[in-house]
């Protein structure tokens, strides 16, 4: 830990007390001072000198050395010193060159005067000439727009600051522009982007909701309609990494589901990669969603707050000084207080086919329900800012669930009663350092803690039994990043992470008693070597890394390779290479349906690395993009496998529900988007096939489809934004997806007992939905900004079937088949004021 810390820190003692080369000092004195020195060989050629005392500080230095020898030392902001001879010194113009974009130096930028002469600045971006008569020069670099300078409005005894724009190419526009709806962005390492704070509009969407918007992206879907269950490329929810500020998060959604647990308007920048991730992202298989709410510059004092037929928000920012700020956002659900019509469809979705439900269509008689449901997440950042170099920020999270269900019915005279109680939270801290070194060197240390639980506790009066249920997860975290600028195209990173997973699970039974109770603790630890080629007048893009991972208790080393390669063809026309091997040492399983009450049932476990393997991917994935006259042409064709995937974190509801082997899942999919834009509307068209297949070796069906397999999915939208107005329409459809039929022809009707045909052997019918959402805001002469939105999820009030399965009936002992379904019509409505 300590060597890699240090890389940064390559310091060499002085001598003292004998006469050394002038050029050895000076190369001490930089590195103390982390200052340049800029100067000809033949000025210091052959000249010693005693050293000055380390003790000194730099002024003292450059004053102890220009008596020491005839030499003059111009000291610019104590980063670059000119040397010159005393004597008869010609006066000279000097200057940096920097880029717009980095505000790094440029290195061999070509300096062309008049008479043909040329000269090219250092690896500092430093330059001198001789002044002369008024002129003109040129200042220029690949990948830069050139500069003319005029020197008669120059002044001698300062050095210019020169910026150089970059010039921009055809392959920063196919990255960088509008992809969906305004505010999402195809950025060059492979990940699409997310600016809330400029985020246009979806369909269905009036907030830009981090998790509901990436399921927009092609390849990126929700069965069940859940942001507790995404599914990017055939994988499950928990193979995805959601990072929140550096923060591992194990709870996404508010409402089981139904709502991300990221507060939309606090969030600055959401990056989502499929394929090609850093290494520095680890503990995943699938995805990586990484969610910060830093902004990138400082920003001023700002309030808002708002209310939809959900919850209601505030949010406030406030600048304790020039170099600190405090920022919080908190967020309550309004059902306490009223049952909206957008209330009652979430409920309506969610508790269908549980053991909540159940109850209530088990009784037909004086049948009574009270039930009390709520929800809140709030969070605080601080920033401060110490002296030029360094900065520390503090982020922390808290996210709760919580239901209470108290039922009763009485039966021929007999009463019956449940109380339920269902918590899900979800805490995190995290604490970061940064320090810039100097101008190509920084530093960044992140300690973070995330602390899950899931509580369910059942009691039943009729049977006087207590059933109590809890997962917990706690998660500790140590990162340092050291991030090294070697030129204007080569940057390399490199690493060390700490990874500590404690895991309980909590099962108690009264009557008859039962009581078991497992925890494990896994730590892991992880070096990474990443570096970076970025040339954009070749049109060139490499970042290429690898992650060296070491598991204490199995004493197991894993390496994972990572890549992201672009090439622009021409300037419409641009190819991108993306790959990766994963891992992950968590996961989530279902023990039974009816867990939690059947509503979040899912809970956390560990590898043992024997039935409950480690899970390892690999992806591949070649993709082309054309952008010209406002059109955008995107086309991935990838393949990803997975091994080490167990039947019971796959949801099976079939023969396999009880059935404990391990396999793997092997996809091999293409997806498209074409969009165009023409002034104020856009308008975009994605199709996404794949082929998705378990292999379970150790089954009786050793290959069949994935539960997770949509064959194919189109969407489309069309949106319009002018002003302050906006509206967006569009359209979702899927085949599908796989379901289990059961085989009649060999059930006895009379002593019934499922027996299934082979596992996922046909098919749900077709999924369509069509969403509609508009947007409007103004401001007032005195700067307060309001803002209106309207939504409605599926507008043709279809009824959409997306899992169905079957069970005995305890009733009237015969096979049922129970269907659930996706949401109703549903309608939204939010406000806002902002400050």
């Amino acid at each position: 830990m300590f060597i890699f810390f240090f890389l940064v820190l390559p310091l060499s003692a002085q001598d003292k007390g004998k006469v050394l080369p002038f050029k050895k000092i000076l190369v001490a004195i930089e590195k103390q001072h982390q200052v340049s020195f800029n100067y000809t060989e033949d000025i210091i050629a052959g000249l010693q000198c005693n050293p000055p005392k380390r003790s000194l500080s730099l002024a003292q230095k450059l004053q102890f050395l220009s008596q020491k020898t005839q030499l003059s030392f111009e000291n610019i902001g104590n980063r670059f010193i000119n040397i010159y001879k005393k004597e008869n010194r010609t006066p000279l113009i000097c200057g940096y060159v920097f880029g717009a974009t980095d505000h790094k130096p440029i290195e061999n930028a070509n300096i062309s005067l008049p008479d043909h002469t040329q000269i090219a600045t250092d690896f500092n971006g430093y330059f001198e000439l001789e002044q002369g008569p008024a002129t003109l020069f040129l200042i220029s670099h690949v990948g830069f727009i050139t500069q003319r300078i005029t020197t008669d409005h120059l002044d001698a005894a300062n050095c210019l600051r020169i910026v150089l724009e970059p010039e921009i190419t055809q392959l920063e526009e196919i990255k960088a522009s509008a992809v969906l709806a305004s505010g999402i962005s195809k950025n060059t390492d492979g990940a699409f982007e997310i600016k809330p704070k400029k985020f246009g509009i979806l369909p269905g969407l009036i907030e830009p909701d981090a998790l509901q918007t990436m399921q927009q992206i092609p390849g990126v879907n929700s069965l069940d309609e859940s942001v507790s269950s995404i599914n990017v490329r055939g994988g499950t929810h928990d193979q995805n990494l959601f990072l929140w500020n550096g923060i591992r998060m194990f709870q996404t959604g508010h409402f089981f589901g139904l709502i991300s647990v990221f507060n939309p308007n606090l969030a600055h920048t959401i990056s989502i990669y499929k394929n090609g991730s850093s290494a520095f992202y680890g503990e995943s298989v699938s995805s990586v969603v990484a969610i910060s709410s830093t902004p990138e510059t400082a920003e001023k004092n700002s309030f808002s707050a708002g209310i939809n037929m959900i919850n209601a928000d505030v949010y406030g920012k406030y600048n304790l000084s020039k170099k600190s700020y405090i920022e919080i956002s908190a967020r309550k659900s309004i059902t306490d207080f009223v049952e909206t019509p957008t209330y009652k469809e979430y409920f309506n979705k969610v508790f269908q086919n549980t053991t909540i439900t159940d109850f209530a269509q088990n009784q037909n008689v004086d049948y009574q329900s009270d039930k009390k449901f709520g929800f809140y997440d709030a969070t605080l950042k601080y920033a401060q800012k110490i002296g030029t170099k360094d900065q520390i920020v503090l982020d922390l999270i808290t996210i709760k669930d919580n239901l209470e269900v108290f039922q009763s019915a009485t039966v021929y005279d007999i009463n019956r009663s449940e109380n339920n109680v269902l918590r899900q939270q979800n805490y995190g801290g995290n604490l970061s350092w940064k320090r810039n070194w100097n101008a190509f060197n920084t530093t960044k240390i992140n300690i973070y803690n995330s602390a899950y639980e899931l509580l369910g506790n059942q009691k039943t009066t009729n049977a006087n039994q207590v059933v109590l249920q809890e997962n917990t997860v706690n998660n500790n975290g140590l990162t340092i990043e050291n991030n090294h600028t070697l030129t204007a195209k080569w940057s390399f990173n490199n690493g060390y992470q700490f990874n500590e997973m404690g895991i309980t699970n909590l099962e108690q039974v009264t009557n008859p008693d039962f009581y078991r109770r497992v925890k494990d603790v896994l730590r892991t630890h992880a070096l990474i070597l990443e570096g970076k080629y970025n040339d954009t007048l070749s049109r060139i893009y490499l970042k290429a890394g690898v992650r060296m991972n070491y598991i204490e208790k199995f004493k197991k080393y894993n390496i994972e390779p990572r890549l992201q390669l672009g090439y622009g063809i021409s300037k419409s026309v641009n190819v991108e290479l993306l790959g990766e091997l994963k891992s992950q040492n968590s996961q989530q399983i279902i023990d039974l349906q009816k867990d939690y009450f059947g509503i979040e049932k899912r809970r956390w476990i560990i590898s043992n690395n024997a039935n409950i393997p480690i899970q390892r991917s690999k992806q591949l994935s070649l993709n082309v993009f054309y952008k010209e006259n406002d059109w955008l042409l995107g086309m991935e064709n990838f393949y990803k496998k997975v091994n080490g995937i167990t039947t019971s974190s796959q949801g099976f509801q079939n023969q396999l529900e009880f059935v404990r082997t391990t396999g793997d899942y092997e996809v091999l999919g293409t997806e498209i988007l074409i969009q165009k834009k023409i002034n104020h509307f856009l308008t975009w068209l994605s199709y996404t096939y794949n082929k998705n297949n378990y292999h379970f070796p150790d089954y009786e069906y050793p290959t069949f489809p994935n539960n997770f397999e949509l064959t194919h999915t189109l969407s489309w939208a069309a949106i319009y934004e002018k002003n302050n107005f906006k509206i967006a329409l569009g359209t979702k459809w899927s085949s599908g997806r796989p379901k289990t039929a059961a085989d009649v022809s060999q059930i006895d009707l009379s002593d019934p007992v499922l027996i299934y045909n082979k596992p996922n052997n046909t098919n749900l019918h077709i999924f369509s939905q069509v969403n509609i959402s508009s947007t409007y805001k103004w401001e007032t002469d005195n700067g307060i900004q309001y803002k209106v939105g309207l939504s409605i999820l599926n507008i043709l009030n279809r009824k959409n079937e997306i899992s169905e399965y079957y069970r005995i009936s305890s009733l009237t002992n015969s096979i049922e088949e129970v269907e659930t379904f996706a949401l109703q019509r549903t309608p939204n409505v939010s406000f806002r004021i902002s400050l």
